[in-house]
């Protein structure tokens, strides 16, 4: 009896340490990852990859679609799988192809959320079906159940160049979007992906470093302001960190570049009166060059503020009498307020102090305009 025990043990220890032995992938399927990033958000495909030339050496070119990869969902007589659960295609070989997304995405245009998923697919001559199913830690597709889809897409497969062996790419990379594709042989199958919130998690991030040592100085909370500005987003906060770079007794730093941030974003929120008393304090400040002035003029402009650009032109033109550039924001803001006359008197002194071909060139094209009373802006 205990002899018996004992070989009993020894055969569970066997069969437990052969569990663990780590071997080759099986048919030489070797394994692979591949990330893509758009801004803050992360994709990574992980899968294992065959060859069309498969473990017998033998060509397998014009077999694969409909043959070794058969069409529609199909009994793998294990598992799960069944004639009544029929199964997809595992879209690689061995265990499953997973796809990890770090945060909410779309793909073709239907929502996601962050996670990682079991990638199959349903191949067909025309279009395919891409699963991402809740479960990504089966082997292959034996275990697959409909009921665990966290969403299915129709994409349509097309031609590519030949890949030997079967390969995830990322193509069309853009900030907010990518297009991820299986390729194998000739045969491309891509999906879009792309972040719809991507400014709110750009955001949401901004807010988290300024808690952090990168919230330590007056330039980061500047550019959190002009973010949340730039992107119609919380202007209550844009005043908030507008204000933390003026004012914070450790990192606030009064300057050209906060004030005048600080007023932009006043002028957002329609508090014309607080937003030109900021403006005028920045013009004033000791930090403020003739050209981030002359910036500041040219920037309202294009902000449809063409009588308050006049008056910053001239007050430049009154802080710095005799630099160059004033003449030429002065020619701007005369033309932007449709007086052509004075704007062609002032572009014609910038002509003549022009400190280079490329502004003597500029300048020449403005005058003529202004001759014609064109707008020069």
């Amino acid at each position: 009896m205990k002899r018996i025990f004992i070989l009993t043990i020894m055969a569970c220890f066997a069969l437990s340490s052969h569990a663990q032995v780590t071997t080759p992938p099986s048919g030489g399927n070797q394994k692979a990852s591949v990330t893509q990033y758009m801004g803050l958000t992360h994709v990574t495909i992980t899968y294992n990859s065959p060859d069309v030339t498969g473990a017998n050496g033998q060509s397998r070119e014009g077999k694969i679609w409909g043959q070794l990869v058969p069409y529609g969902l199909n009994n793998l007589s294990f598992g799960l799988s069944s004639a009544e659960n029929p199964s997809p295609w595992r879209a690689g070989a061995n265990e499953n192809t997973t796809i990890t997304f770090s945060h909410d995405v779309e793909i073709e245009g239907s929502p996601l959320k962050a996670g990682t998923y079991g990638l199959h697919m349903i191949p067909s001559e025309t279009d395919w079906i891409i699963v991402f199913s809740e479960n990504a830690s089966s082997w292959g597709s034996y275990f697959y159940q409909e009921e665990e889809d966290a969403l299915r897409v129709t994409v349509t497969p097309k031609k590519s160049e030949f890949h030997e062996w079967l390969s995830y790419e990322f193509y069309d990379r853009q900030l907010k979007s990518c297009t991820a594709a299986l390729k194998w042989e000739n045969l491309e199958v891509p999906f879009k992906i792309g972040v719809p919130n991507i400014t709110e998690l750009y955001a949401a991030q901004i807010d988290d470093d300024l808690r952090g040592s990168g919230g330590f100085n007056w330039q980061a909370w500047n550019n959190a302001a002009n973010f949340y500005l730039s992107n119609k987003l919380d202007l209550n906060k844009a005043l908030e960190y507008a204000s933390g770079a003026v004012e914070d007794p450790f990192f606030g730093q009064k300057n050209f570049t906060t004030l005048s941030t600080k007023a932009l974003v006043l002028e957002a929120m329609g508090n014309e009166k607080e937003a030109n008393k900021v403006r005028k304090e920045a013009i004033q400040d000791p930090s403020a060059t003739v050209f981030q002035i002359h910036g500041l003029g040219r920037r309202m402009i294009v902000m449809g503020k063409k009588k308050e650009a006049l008056e910053i032109f001239k007050m430049n033109a009154k802080k710095y009498p005799k630099t160059w550039p004033i003449n030429v924001g002065l020619a701007r803001g005369y033309s932007a307020n449709g007086d052509y006359k004075k704007a062609l008197k002032h572009a014609k002194k910038a002509f003549d102090k022009a400190p280079d071909e490329r502004n003597k060139n500029s300048l020449t094209a403005a005058i003529e305009k202004l001759k014609k009373n064109e707008d020069i802006n």
